[in-house]
C-alpha cells in the first residue's frame, strides 16, 4: 500500500482548513445497475438455420411476467421456440413468458430457446431489453457455443445372430429414452419438439447414463403436406429433425428415428381419431405416403450408420377386425385390409423403400397389438437383403403381455433367434414397480429397452419421467434413471 509523503503537523492542520473552506466539486452520478442480465449462444447450425440460447436473470425487483425483446441485425427469423412464447416483427424478436415460469425473482434466471432460418451470417444480437429495461450482456463471443466434452461417438450398430453389435464386434445393447413432440406438436401447430432439445437440454438426458434416445416423427411434417403450416413442415422440420440428431450423436447417444403418426382415415375399432390427416395413431402406415417417407428419411440418413430406422410405432390391424393370420399377413405384405379404409404400406414395403437407397442403417419393425404382440413375427419376418434388422416390442403394465410368463414363452424364443428391442417401456401408476420387473428382465438377457416418455406431463395422464428439463426425475422416472445409472459404462453411455 502507498502512504502519502509526510508533511509537519502544522501545515497539514492549515491545508485542512483552506480545504474544508472550498466548495466541493458536484459527485459523478453513479452508474445505474442493469434490470438484467443475458447470455446468447448459438447452439448449433446448419445450411439455412440455426439453434439459439438465451439465458436470462432478473438483477431488477422480482417480476410476476417478462418479456424480452432484442433485435437480429441480419437476416435471422424465429420460426420456433420453447420455455417462451415467440414472435417476430422485423428484425426485433419478442418472447414472452409461458404461464409456468412468469414468476422471476430477483437474482434468478430462465433459459430459453429457438430454431431460426438465416440466409449468409449470423451475427449476435448486442441489445437486450426485459420489460423495456436494457439488459447487460456476458462478456465473450456470443456465437459460439461452449467447448463440449469429449465423448466417444455412437456405434454402428448391426445385427449378429440374436445381438447387436458394433464395427469391432463388440455386443451393444440400446437402453434410453423416447424424447416425444415430433410427432404432434407440427400437425397442432404449435411447433417441431415439445419442450428444449437444445445442447444443454441433450446434456442432461445424456446425464441419466443414457445411450440412444427414440425420436417420434409425423409423416406429413416430414414430406411437407399442405395441411401442415409451413414454419413447422417441409426442410424445415428436416432440419430440425436432423440437428436433434446430430446432437444426440455429439453426445455419444444413438439416434433412433421413428413414424410415429401417418395419414390414412381409420374410424373402426380403438380408432385414436377420425381424421385423414397424420393426427394420431393409425393401425398400420400407409402406401400412399408412407415409403415415401421413409424413403426421404433413409437418403437424409444413409451417410450415418450410428442412425437406427424404426418402421412404425405401434401397428394394430388385430383391431380393425382381422383374424390373427389376416392381421399378421397385413403387418408384413399390407394392401388392401379387412377393416382398413386405405391401402396399406407392409413392413417389407418399407424395408424395400429404406434399402433402395443404399442405406444400411439398422432397422426396427414393431409387432402388432400396439406393438405388444411379437408371437408370429418370426413366422412373418419380411425379408431384409443385408440382414440388418430386429424386432421392436413396446410394454405397459395394462398390456396383455405383461408379465414374467409371457415373457418367457414369447419373447425368450424370439430373442434366441435375432435382437429384440423394447422401443417403449412405461406405466401409468406413476410409479415404476412395473418397469423395475421390465428392465429386470431385459437386463438379465442383455436385451434392450427404451423409457416413455422424457418429457414434463402430468405423469397421471401418461408415464412421463420427468417433472422438469433439468432432469428431476418423476416418481415413474426415477427407477429409469437409477437403473441407467446402475449399468456399467459399456452398457449405458460410454466415456472416452
Amino acid at each position: 500500500m502507498r502512504h502519502p509523503p509526510h508533511m509537519p503537523a502544522l501545515l497539514v492542520g492549515a491545508a485542512l482548513a483552506l480545504v474544508s473552506a472550498l466548495p466541493l466539486p458536484p459527485l459523478p452520478a453513479a452508474a445505474a445497475a442493469p434490470a438484467c442480465v443475458v447470455e446468447y449462444a448459438v447452439t448449433h447450425t446448419w445450411d439455412q438455420g440455426f439453434q439459439g440460447a438465451v439465458t436470462l436473470t432478473n438483477k431488477g425487483a422480482p417480476l410476476s411476467g417478462w418479456t424480452l425483446t432484442f433485435d437480429f441485425p441480419g437476416t435471422q427469423k424465429v420460426s420456433q421456440g420453447w420455455n417462451a412464447q415467440w414472435t417476430q416483427s422485423s428484425h426485433t424478436a419478442t418472447a414472452v413468458n409461458e404461464t409456468w415460469n412468469g414468476g422471476l425473482g430477483t437474482g434468478s434466471s430462465a433459459t430459453l430457446g429457438f430454431l431460426a432460418s438465416r440466409s449468409g451470417g449470423n451475427p449476435a444480437p448486442t441489445t437486450f431489453a426485459l420489460n423495456g429495461n436494457t439488459c447487460a450482456t456476458v462478456a465473450g463471443d456470443p456465437t459460439q457455443p461452449p467447448t463440449p466434452t469429449p465423448v466417444v461417438d455412437p456405434p454402428a450398430l448391426h445385427v449378429s445372430d440374436n445381438k447387436l453389435v458394433d464395427a469391432s464386434g463388440a455386443t451393444r445393447r440400446m437402453v434410453g429414452v423416447n424424447r416425444s413432440g415430433g410427432e404432434f406438436m407440427c400437425i397442432q401447430g404449435h411447433g417441431i419438439f415439445d419442450g428444449p432439445v437444445d445442447d444443454h437440454a441433450i446434456a442432461v438426458i445424456a446425464d441419466w447414463n443414457v445411450n440412444t434416445v427414440r425420436i417420434p416423427l409425423n409423416e406429413e411434417c416430414w414430406l411437407g403436406l399442405d395441411n401442415i403450416r409451413p414454419e413447422y413442415a417441409g426442410a424445415r422440420y428436416r432440419d430440425a429433425v436432423t440437428a436433434l440428431v446430430r446432437r444426440i450423436e455429439d453426445h455419444g447417444m444413438t439416434p433412433v428415428v421413428e413414424l410415429h403418426w401417418s395419414w390414412g382415415q381409420y374410424t373402426g375399432n380403438s380408432a385414436g381419431c377420425a381424421d385423414i390427416h397424420a393426427a394420431c395413431q393409425k393401425p398400420m402406415p400407409d402406401a400412399r405416403h408412407a415409403p415415401a417417407f421413409w424413403t426421404s428419411v433413409a437418403n437424409a440418413f444413409k451417410g450415418d450408420p450410428a442412425v437406427v430406422l424404426d418402421l412404425f410405432n405401434e401397428p394394430y390391424p388385430d383391431r380393425a377386425g382381422s383374424t390373427p393370420a389376416q392381421a399378421w399377413s397385413c403387418w408384413r405384405d399390407g394392401g388392401t385390409c379387412p377393416g382398413i379404409g386405405y391401402e396399406v404400406a407392409g413392413m417389407q414395403d418399407l424395408i424395400d423403400a429404406v434399402r433402395a437407397t443404399g442405406a444400411r442403417n439398422l432397422i426396427l419393425a414393431a409387432g402388432i397389438a400396439y406393438a405388444n404382440d411379437l408371437g408370429q413375427w418370426w413366422a412373418h419376418r419380411p425379408h431384409d437383403p443385408i440382414g440388418n434388422l430386429a424386432a421392436a416390442w413396446h410394454v405397459y403394465n395394462f398390456n396383455a403381455c405383461a408379465d414374467e410368463a409371457c415373457w418367457d414363452s414369447v419373447l425368450g424364443p424370439l430373442a434366441a433367434e435375432l435382437p429384440v428391442v423394447a422401443g417403449e417401456i412405461g406405466e401409468n401408476t406413476c410409479s415404476h414397480a412395473f418397469i423395475d420387473r421390465v428392465m429386470r428382465w431385459f437386463d438379465g438377457r442383455g436385451l434392450s429397452y427404451l423409457g416413455w416418455t422424457w418429457n414434463t406431463w402430468d405423469c397421471s395422464s401418461g408415464p412421463a419421467l420427468i417433472s422438469s428439463y433439468e432432469g428431476a426425475p418423476t416418481a415413474f422416472g426415477i427407477g429409469l434413471r437409477d437403473r441407467l445409472r446402475a449399468l456399467p459404462a459399456h452398457e449405458g453411455k460410454d466415456t472416452p
